[in-house]
Order: C-alpha cells, then sequence, then structure tokens
C-alpha cells in the first residue's frame, strides 16, 4: 500500500493525524507530512479511515 496526499487540496486539518498518528503528522508550521508511504498492512484499516474521513479527499490509498 502507497499513501498519497493531494497537498494542493489538504488543509492540514488534522483528521487524519487523529485516526493514524504513526502515518500522518501536522508540523508546528501547520503543514501535514507523511511519515510513512508505504505503511505495513496492519495500519491499512486505518489509512483507509483517515482516507475516507478527510474532509478535503485529499489522501488517496494505492496498492
Amino acid at each position: 500500500m502507497r499513501v498519497n496526499v493531494d497537498f494542493d487540496r489538504c488543509e492540514s486539518n488534522a483528521v487524519c493525524v487523529g485516526i493514524a498518528p504513526e502515518v500522518f503528522e501536522v508540523r508546528d508550521d501547520d503543514y501535514l507530512y507523511v511519515l510513512q508511504e508505504t505503511p505495513g498492512e496492519e495500519l491499512r484499516d486505518r489509512v483507509e479511515e483517515a482516507v475516507r474521513m478527510c474532509p478535503k479527499q485529499a489522501i488517496r490509498v494505492e496498492g
């Protein structure tokens, strides 16, 4: 699985961080960072929930 974020759409509102903090982080500069672009299968459910819950639909999962 590969996590892709459309940073043009992302508002760094941190909904994804609350769901999968091992994968996403918003830092002091108020930008979203992807900590694991290829997280393990054990995180798939949470990453897919982050995709569904993103208010700007800026997150996509491939694979």
